[in-house]
């Protein structure tokens, strides 16, 4: 009888154990795949603890990680954990105050990091960061000190020492702090155990679609605690984990790795379909009947009650439309895992409908993460994030604010234990997430409990529901939600200039040669924007209408500092940069 892993690093030897066959992890090297199987990956993983016992790191001692997605973020992941130190887990692409915030706040010691261009900026910085005093690059450069060099010119740990360290580590040892993104202040250091990675493993498993012996493809950044779990659950049930090549190569690496499952979070899948429908607007005569017909009857999808003619149609939509939109995603997907945001309805009709399974889930840093998910097993509800998984308690406080209770919720903050008392009561974790139930047994995210807010008059606006219904428009890039405590809502729209444009060839040929600002502030394209916004008002109560919206040219992005690592949109800091624009909207 096979042992169930009880530390995050057993299940390198658990895969190895069932699955010997099977690669752990495929990389691109000279364009060409390379797969890394366990017996070669737990040696590079025991030779790099034996490395980090020489340099003097100690049980509890800080690690950081700083890396885009790629094998050796995993061997030192398992390589910190095993010898009882802690990872933290750090975005590659968030400001420098926030490095020096997270690794002063964690005492950071040591970090590995990917490239030159981060391994610079650390450098630049590292006078702000005392404790830091050792920095190694995963790229092999002259002047940089390359970790595996350095591994086979020192004198490592012996194996006895190795041995002995992985045997004090105890499932409820602190694996990682994961510093969540900071949308209302400064990252807070969210303490994970051996114990609550796993059981969100475990809990998680169950609702996967997939087995040994199949593939999984990964491009969000494995820092998440989302794509970090997913990453354990890959291991455990036996599957091979590609890499992405970059962010920019998805596409085509689909189509070589054929993947049966990855995560993704909406932004890509509503790409994706973007894509799909540059391509159905090209089409002519009967191609492009089809293909909207088939989008209609996507449009219609429903998980139950479908009529014998609608399944009629949607087996033929399949054949003739859907079946190149599935091929576009290497053909052989069995389900996507969508997570971080809502995704818009429509658009899991239409995924769904093509034979392309969407599950849609709900978690936070702070519950492992993963907490409900639209499980084709156990059901499905479009317009929720479904059930509460396996051996995870869920239940609403009076005013809708969800609890969540399990092995795989935090320890807590670290160093911050007034924060941890205001969202640990009573063993259940307080997410500050509003939800509802839908028949029974469906978890509904309504809004964030701190994003909700009143009008002059007393009346609550949930941005996000009108948020995840504007963005749906194919000209709305961006939309947030704004007017606490004034008279009416209004809202900063990023609109979609692609599409726009594309729209003003037809119905505005003149404002086509105009340059980007000029023409995104153009009465025709305000006129446009104002009646998308015209189709969704209806949908809400009128103290929740729209009634004056300010055009933002520049896309809010992780760089400019208006969205979290996890696309969260930061709203104090939208609303002080347009400063302007809203005291116009207000005045």
């Amino acid at each position: 009888m096979e042992i169930k892993p009880t530390r995050v690093f057993d299940l390198i030897n658990y895969h190895h154990n069932l699955y010997p066959d099977v690669p752990l992890y495929s990389y691109k090297k000279n364009k060409n795949w390379t797969n890394l199987y366990t017996d070669e990956f737990i040696q590079l993983i025991n030779t790099t603890s034996k490395w980090l016992i020489s340099l003097g790191v100690k049980p509890n001692d800080k690690i950081g990680l700083i890396s885009e997605n790629r094998y050796e973020w995993n061997i030192l992941d398992f390589a910190i954990q095993q010898i009882g130190a802690i990872v933290v887990a750090v975005y590659p692409n968030i400001a420098d105050n926030d490095y020096i915030h997270i690794f002063n706040h964690a005492e950071v010691k040591i970090t590995f990091i990917s490239n030159t261009i981060l391994y610079n900026r650390i450098k630049n910085i590292q006078g702000d960061i005392p404790l830091l005093n050792s920095i190694y690059l995963f790229d092999q450069h002259d002047d940089y000190p390359h970790w595996l060099t350095l591994q086979k010119q020192e004198i490592l740990g012996s194996d006895e020492e190795l041995e002995a360290r992985k045997a004090a580590v105890s499932t409820d040892d602190i694996a990682s702090l994961v510093y969540t993104s900071g949308t209302t202040g400064k990252p807070k250091g969210v303490m994970l155990t051996h114990k609550n990675l796993l059981a969100d493993t475990m809990s998680s498993e169950v609702s996967f679609p997939v087995t040994h012996h199949q593939r999984a493809l990964s491009f969000l950044p494995v820092c998440h605690a989302y794509e970090r779990v997913f990453h354990y659950v890959y291991i455990y049930k036996g599957l091979s984990i590609h890499y992405a090549e970059s962010i920019d190569s998805i596409g085509e690496d689909m189509k070589e790795v054929k993947p049966h499952i990855f995560s993704a979070v909406p932004r890509v899948l509503e790409k994706v379909y973007e894509k799909i429908m540059k391509t159905g607007e090209s089409l002519t005569g009967v191609k492009r009947l089809l293909f909207f017909w088939a989008l209609r009857l996507g449009e219609r999808y429903q998980f139950d009650d479908r009529s014998f003619w609608y399944n009629f149609q949607l087996a033929i939509a399949r054949k003739l439309i859907f079946s190149k939109w599935r091929e576009a995603l290497g053909g052989q997907v069995l389900g996507i895992a969508s997570g971080s945001a809502a995704l818009q309805e429509k658009l899991i009709r239409i995924y769904t409908a093509a034979g392309i399974n969407i599950y849609e889930g709900y978690g936070l840093t702070e519950a492992g993460p993963c907490l409900a998910v639209n499980d084709f097993k156990r059901g499905m509800k479009i317009g929720t994030v479904g059930v509460p998984l396996i051996n995870i308690q869920i239940k609403l406080a009076e005013d809708g604010e969800i609890l969540a209770k399990g092995d795989n919720i935090m320890l807590g903050y670290y160093k911050d234990e007034e924060a941890t008392k205001e969202v640990l009561r009573d063993g259940w974790l307080y997410t500050g997430d509003i939800g509802q139930w839908i028949d029974g047994k469906y978890l509904k995210i309504i809004d964030r409990k701190k994003e909700m807010f009143k009008t002059s008059g007393g009346k609550y606006i949930v941005p996000q529901a009108i948020e995840s219904k504007m963005v749906e428009s194919p000209f709305i890039e961006q939309f947030m939600v704004i007017g606490e405590g004034q008279k009416f809502p209004a809202a900063f729209i990023v609109p979609s200039y692609t599409n726009l444009l594309e729209w003003a060839k037809t119905h505005a040929p003149s404002l086509v040669n105009l340059s980007k600002d000029r023409f995104l502030h153009c009465d025709e394209i305000f006129n446009q924007l104002s009646l998308e916004l015209e189709k969704v008002n209806q949908i809400f109560g009128k103290w929740e209408q729209i009634k004056k919206f300010a055009i933002i040219n520049s896309e809010f992005t992780v760089e400019g500092g208006e969205l979290t690592p996890t696309l969260k949109m930061k709203r104090k800091i939208i609303l002080e940069k347009y400063k302007a624009e809203y005291n116009t909207l207000y005045n």
